[in-house]
């Protein structure tokens, strides 16, 4: 499956030997914190490409980029339903809603008024 088209993977996983743990100043005094504690922790190196900001900018934009990567979609989807709700004459504060209609409060004819 998948394999048929003459095409590899859609992107290439660089090898875990070209991130050192001394190239993220924030993983260095990680490793140090745990070497204190007797610690090591050989998977520390595989979390140094978060920290390069050239490739893969920094959390911060990341997270913002993430939080607000389909705000214009959603926005133009906002104008657009405003939009047609006007031009379709949908009206939420008009004369159907609350006791416009004389099915609302305080009236009672016909409704059961106790007319027999």
């Amino acid at each position: 499956m998948g394999h048929g088209h003459g095409h590899g993977p859609p992107y290439k996983v660089p090898d875990a030997s070209i991130y050192k743990v001394a190239d993220a100043p924030e993983l260095v005094e990680v490793e140090r914190a745990l070497a204190r504690r007797g610690l090591k922790d050989p998977w520390l190196r595989n979390e140094v490409w978060r920290y390069n900001v050239k490739q893969f900018s920094t959390h911060r934009s990341r997270l913002v980029t993430f939080l607000f990567k389909g705000f214009p979609l959603g926005f133009a989807a906002f104008v657009a339903t405003i939009g047609l709700e006007y031009a379709l004459g949908v009206d939420y504060h008009g004369g159907h809603g609350h006791g416009g209609n004389g099915h609302g409060h305080g009236d009672e004819k016909g409704h059961g008024s106790g007319h027999h």
